[in-house]
């Protein structure tokens, strides 16, 4: 008997909503990370792309612990000499919170092709709102265990 590995005809992909709402950016970036690669599913198969869609809501309402909001740098170079922009986290709260999420998450996906994939399953939006109705989503609430 040989183990099976699901085909992408057998995958079964959902769509979740995620409030961030209070939660705490890293820990809810690691369990994003793990549901958009499928990990909490028993077909989970490392080589294949088998997680379900994330709707990210309330990504302005997300917070960071200790003073990771003055002094978490995100750096940006676009390889010209001189050319490094750097943003704390409170002004990317600010300014664009999705991405604060975005780049949190991607960090914690693998690198190369099958991570590429997974992230682009990733839906962040800053309010409540979201145009993802049609594809009746399934609220999920983060665990911290």
């Amino acid at each position: 008997m040989g183990t099976h590995y699901p085909t992408t005809a057998e995958i079964q992909r959902d769509w979740l909503v995620v409030d961030l709402e209070g939660q705490t950016l890293g820990r809810a970036a690691s369990q994003i990370a793990s549901l958009l690669r499928g990990k909490h599913k028993a077909t989970f198969t490392p080589h294949a792309d088998v997680g379900d869609f994330v709707i990210i809501v309330n990504a302005e309402k997300v917070k960071l612990t200790g003073r990771k909001l003055d002094n978490k740098m995100y750096h940006r170079h676009s390889g010209y000499m001189g050319s490094i922009k750097s943003r704390s986290a409170r002004q990317m709260l600010a300014a664009k919170p999705e991405e604060l999420i975005k780049i949190a998450v991607r960090r914690m996906l693998p690198r190369g092709p099958l991570g590429r994939a997974t992230y682009r399953k990733l839906k962040v939006y800053a309010g409540t709102e979201h145009p993802h109705g049609a594809q009746q989503p399934k609220p999920f609430t983060l665990s911290y265990t």
